[in-house]
């Protein structure tokens, strides 16, 4: 039997389990002050007269304010100079400032007019009277239209140069915030592997996920589970699957600590591995050593990924995307989204540097057989790359027990 893989219950494992929320730090105001500062500082090498934010990520990034998308304009303007302006529905405004962490302009809209003329006639008010606004990549098409139509004494264009280049270089806080979600996701690997037992569904599985992390302390969750030959297919099927003895299980989940997600996945066997599961298991975890010994400050982002799937092609599998094989990039940034800026790709440059996050995830895909994902995250600190969890020791002792 695998070490660590059954033996327990979902009952006895939850049981088992107490909150992770002691000293946990949220972003300091001086931080997303300091944030601000770099978008103005990019927009005015980029000659751009302002950002939009829209209710995205990003708003939470600059902000701190988190909002849910809808059909009404709710968000922020970040001028080239001087300070940060809100934008709410009028009926919102208690609501918004209640949410501001700093600042005190909010402009509002009423129900019956367009907002879209309140984002124009901000950023006229704020001294720019013609040029260029970067606005929020995630902004809906409605608004982008709207604003279109009402500034066209300006031109539009996509915020990433400024929002992704922020984004992508963790500060040393919001990395202790990503360590305690992988902390706590990683605790609910273990229990779940222990938790395993012959005619478990995944459906019951992705419950104790969520329930497990709620127990930790969280507010929210995502986990996903597949069972022998649905473990071959990347984002799963749409149906569920009993677990069998000498099943792969593949189980990847995460949770948000202050805003901040955890991504982390283990494929293992219940029961004993059979020659063919430990070969491509073995395989697996070569390629993601090699993507790891790629991340290499200066080097472009597409170098982790070449390295992984050079494992992968030398022995037989591929070549590129093709099945069997990895058919998938090797791994994407991680902050307040779970994907985001960097993708480790072939074709992107961008060159690897300090406050870095991104997942190493070269996964093997044999459709009819089986798939082996194993997915840990990467930062990359002054003295080159670091894990944020241990990645899975063997395929006899996948949590490393005995190791």
């Amino acid at each position: 039997m695998t070490i660590g893989v059954g033996g327990s219950s979902f009952a006895e494992e939850l049981a088992k389990l107490k909150p992770m929320t002691d000293g946990i730090e949220p972003i300091a105001v001086t931080e997303y002050k300091a944030r601000i500062e770099k978008a103005q500082a990019l927009l005015r090498e980029q000659g751009l007269q302002a950002l939009y934010l829209d209710t995205s990520t990003s708003l939470n990034y600059f902000t701190g304010i988190q909002l849910g998308l809808t059909e009404r304009l709710h968000g922020a303007i970040i001028p080239a100079e001087g300070e940060v302006v809100y934008l709410s529905p009028t009926f919102e405004e208690p609501k918004t400032r209640e949410l501001m962490r700093f600042g005190d302009d909010v402009r509002c809209w009423e129900e019956h007019e367009d907002p879209t003329e309140l984002v124009v006639d901000t950023i006229r008010s704020m001294g720019y009277e013609s040029g260029s606004v970067a606005l929020d990549p995630h902004t809906p098409f409605f608004i982008v239209d709207g604003l279109r139509k009402a500034g066209n004494r300006y031109s539009f264009t996509s915020g990433s140069p400024v929002t992704a280049t922020c984004r992508q270089l963790k500060s040393s806080a919001e990395i202790a915030l990503i360590q305690r979600a992988m902390d706590v996701t990683m605790e609910v690997h273990r229990a779940a592997a222990r938790a395993l037992q012959v005619g478990v569904t995944t459906t019951e599985t992705i419950d104790f996920l969520d329930r497990a992390h709620r127990k930790l302390g969280m507010s929210w969750t995502s986990g996903t589970a597949q069972f022998g030959e649905a473990t071959a297919y990347p984002h799963g099927v749409p149906y569920p699957q009993t677990l069998a003895d000498g099943d792969m299980v593949l189980i990847d989940m995460g949770t948000k600590v202050g805003g901040y997600r955890s991504d982390i996945t283990r494929t293992y066997i219940f029961g004993e591995a059979n020659a063919r599961q430990r070969e491509i298991w073995n395989l697996e975890k070569k390629a993601q050593l090699a993507a790891f010994a790629a991340a290499v400050l200066g080097a472009p982002c597409e170098a982790v990924d070449a390295a992984a799937r050079g494992v992968i092609e030398a022995a037989g599998f591929g070549p590129g995307y093709k099945v069997p094989g990895l058919p998938h990039r090797t791994g994407h940034g991680l902050g307040l989204d779970v994907h985001e800026e960097a993708f480790m790709v072939k074709g992107n440059k961008t060159p690897l540097q300090v406050g870095m996050c991104f997942s190493d995830e070269p996964m093997i895909c044999i459709y009819g057989e089986f798939g082996v994902r194993l997915e840990d995250i990467i930062y990359m600190a002054e003295d080159g790359a670091h894990w944020f969890t241990q990645p899975a020791h063997s395929v006899d002792d996948p949590f490393g027990y005995e190791a």
